[in-house]
């Protein structure tokens, strides 16, 4: 048999195997039916068709088991998407922050090299993994408080926390709602800051007319099964700086000097030429290593799903917005009872969740309403850690609080989200806004009284 003949035969089979994957997917994924109070609705999850399960089929027959085809063309595809010259793929978008800080450790930045004992800002009201990064590195976390509405970084507090320590900046897009992008880059330039993006809750939005994730040094995003695609577990780091781009390579891949891709070798066209460090001319340059790395790699397999699930993100972002719509139009009259979701007029978010701050004057509190949520199965979540200073993983660690947390304290007390993601359909949308209607219309409210503490820091 010819290679012709062989690759001939080769793919007539990949067909029959698609076609086999296409018939199990429609036989698995046959309409069950909402039962209101029955059936959950989710907060979030993954939503795919046969599609991705065929390019995820695909790249299991090749059985290349690390990066390759599937993962350098989701990096092109995503970089040209956003506008921004390279993308990194990783293993998750937690891995994607832990590179993008760690990456300003490098000596090859000389002056502008992030050192143990450098502040970096941020704010405690979001998730772990946008400040851990900072840890980790020996890094000190400055944290400045949010706005209320917005959940996003205060601004007008952003440039009393710098101080002369103060390297860099990272904050989260939060729940897909753009920070005051230009303010804050109005900040990074005059203190000559690095910024990162934390663009995990917020692909796909956008701030005066561009994506979220092309205003910082370098972004990072997250693909797990909650977020606006996925591939399961996988993230990215995006920059359009090539210094940086080779940096993220190198703490990614095990913290080599060596930039061949997987199954490659020799592609700066002197391998056995190097000299480094303390090593002997010529030395493999596929085993000298320039930083203190890691390998934190996807898989193909999980680059395949996210090459299809990114020809989606488009459909997907014009229903997480309709559903948005739908519950903001329904929640307005209620405002009296809610601070709803708010955003500045420069932005367009793509909503990763409905925000709602349950009010002081309401006749209820948080935990009642998610309550009666929740036992009528409306997932409900917190807005992450809270006040990730309370979390028992960060107590005595280094850090230095910027200003009074008063928001981020009343988030932690009596914020909840719910979700609007494009698996939510008109049922369970409509059945979200009748059980709202009747907690309010119920009125026998027993009001949880908060901590004195709380109740202090309120009152000044």
């Amino acid at each position: 048999m010819t290679e012709k003949e062989q690759n001939s035969k080769e793919q007539a089979l990949r067909k029959e195997i698609f076609a086999k994957v296409k018939d199990l997917y429609q036989l698995k994924h046959k309409a069950s039916g909402f039962i209101p109070g029955e059936s959950v609705v989710p907060y979030a999850g993954r939503v795919y068709d046969e599609e991705d399960m065929i390019s995820l089929m695909d790249a299991s027959l090749d059985f290349w088991l690390t990066a390759g085809r599937f993962a350098q063309e989701f990096e092109k595809s995503l970089s040209e998407y956003l506008g921004r010259r390279a993308c990194l793929l990783t293993n998750s978008g937690s891995s994607a922050n832990l590179l993008a800080v760690a990456a300003l450790t490098s000596p090859a930045l000389e002056d502008r090299q992030l050192k143990p004992g450098d502040e970096i800002i941020t704010v405690a009201c979001g998730f772990p993994t946008t400040v851990n990064p900072i840890l980790q590195n020996q890094c000190v976390p400055v944290f400045v408080d949010v706005d209320l509405g917005t959940y996003n970084v205060s601004v007008e507090k952003l440039e009393q926390a710098i101080s002369p320590k103060t390297k860099a900046i990272i904050l989260a897009h939060t729940l897909g709602n753009p920070a005051d992008l230009a303010k804050i880059l109005a900040l990074v330039k005059k203190h000559k800051l690095w910024f990162i993006e934390d663009c995990c809750d917020a692909l796909g939005s956008k701030y005066q007319g561009k994506y979220v994730g092309t205003f910082g040094d370098m972004a990072t995003c997250s693909f797990y099964p909650a977020h606006h695609i996925t591939m399961g577990e996988g993230g990215a780091v995006l920059t359009d700086d090539l210094k940086l781009k080779k940096i993220l390579a190198s703490f990614r891949d095990w913290g080599r000097d060596c930039w061949c891709d997987p199954g490659q070798s020799n592609t700066c066209g002197k391998r056995f030429a190097w000299q480094l460090g303390d090593l002997p001319y010529g030395y493999d340059h596929k085993y000298i290593y320039s930083h203190i790395g890691y390998n934190l790699k996807a898989t193909d397999m999980q680059a395949a799903v996210g090459v299809s699930q990114l020809k989606k993100l488009d459909r997907f972002t014009v229903l997480r917005k309709n559903n948005f719509q739908r519950l903001y139009q329904h929640l307005k009259p209620y405002e009296n009872y809610f601070l709803l979701p708010q955003w500045d007029k420069d932005s367009d978010p793509n909503w990763f969740g409905f925000p709602l701050l349950v009010k002081e004057t309401a006749p209820f509190g948080r935990d009642e309403i998610v309550q009666y949520l929740e036992e009528r199965k409306i997932a409900t979540r917190m807005l992450f850690g809270g006040n990730l200073l309370k979390q028992p993983a960060y107590k005595n660690r280094p850090h230095r609080v910027a200003s009074a947390l008063k928001n981020t304290e009343t988030v932690m007390q009596d914020l909840f989200w719910i979700g609007v993601y494009p698996g939510l359909t008109e049922e369970h949308l409509d059945y979200v806004c009748r059980t709202f209607k009747e907690f309010l219309k119920n009125g026998k409210f027993e009001k949880r009284v908060h901590e004195d503490d709380i109740r202090h820091i309120r009152s000044t």
